[in-house]
């Protein structure tokens, strides 16, 4: 059943057996077609096909995009109770949305990690094989330049320039240039010379990083990737495909970059997203640049 029919369906159980209000059965059904058109753009998959980690980069991106505490706990909420929806019906054999949990009401701090966590990580790559050479390729990238998920997997070979030592990142109609430093650049180098054409199915592909099968890496295979080394380094926090981002944003101030940069750098649209990084930051830096920064 596509899923169309599936999200017709439900909607009829919200009005014919949950009697919902129309504002209810509004914003479920909001909730649930942005997560379709999400999970297909980016993802390739259907409704069913969704497990957790999926749900979980989703809300990843959501809260990326500056979206409030109480919009993220409706759409966990719409979640829930539409795979409740399809369990009950045996369309699936697990609800996904199951484990996850309402945001607070105060707006979330992202997890990050410290400077020696980034350093363990990214240790944890074995450089003697492939796929070890594009792991750390892609880690030290994102940790370089701080770019999203669906940035990172979406970036082709072009995209790279090696001259000036910086990616190019398009996003929404937008576009900017994100240096990298040197060592993360020679990382890069020498998996798109010697690693990447062995793992290409075709010469004619363009994806810069490429899976074992040779085709674009996945979201959901980032993921898995992220969270292998995060076992290997023996890291007990809770790490997601964004947290090397956020600990990009939060090092960066840390260490005495200008608010606007690193938005620019993120690619927000509006400051006060990024603003959210300065509540990581150690209270002596933030007094240092409340006295330092002429906007402060």
């Amino acid at each position: 059943m596509s899923d169309h029919e599936l999200l017709e369906q439900y909607r009829q159980y919200l009005i014919t057996v949950k009697n919902a209000s129309s504002n209810t059965e509004n914003s479920y059904m909001r909730d649930l077609r942005q997560l379709q058109s999400y999970l297909f753009g980016e993802l390739k998959i259907s409704l069913t096909d969704a497990d957790e980690p999926s749900l979980r980069n989703y809300l990843d991106y959501l809260r990326d995009s500056g979206k409030s505490a109480s919009t993220l706990s409706r759409n966990i909420a719409s979640w829930k109770n539409f795979y409740q929806f399809l369990l009950q019906r045996s369309f699936i054999e697990e609800n996904p949305a199951a484990h996850m949990n309402s945001e607070k009401s105060e707006q979330k701090l992202p997890s990050i990690l410290t400077s020696r966590e980034v350093e363990l990580l990214l240790q944890q790559p074995q450089t003697t094989e492939a796929k070890g050479i594009r792991d750390k390729a892609m880690l030290e990238l994102m940790y370089a330049t701080g770019i999203r998920v669906s940035e990172l997997i979406g970036l082709n070979l072009t995209d790279v320039n090696f001259a000036s030592g910086s990616i190019r990142c398009s996003s929404k109609n937008h576009e900017r240039f994100i240096p990298m430093y040197p060592y993360a650049m020679s990382i890069l180098s020498d998996y798109v010379e010697k690693t990447r054409p062995l793992m290409m199915i075709s010469a004619e592909r363009d994806a810069l990083f490429v899976n074992m099968n040779g085709e674009r890496m996945s979201r959901q295979g980032f993921w898995k990737i992220v969270k292998s080394y995060q076992q290997k380094a023996n890291i007990k926090k809770e790490i997601t495909p964004h947290t090397l981002r956020h600990s990009f944003a939060a090092h960066l101030l840390e260490n005495g970059a200008d608010l606007h940069s690193v938005q620019k750098m993120l690619g927000h649209s509006d400051i006060s997203t990024t603003m959210m990084y300065t509540k990581l930051v150690p209270n002596s830096i933030r007094d240092v640049y409340r006295q330092a920064h002429p906007r402060a």
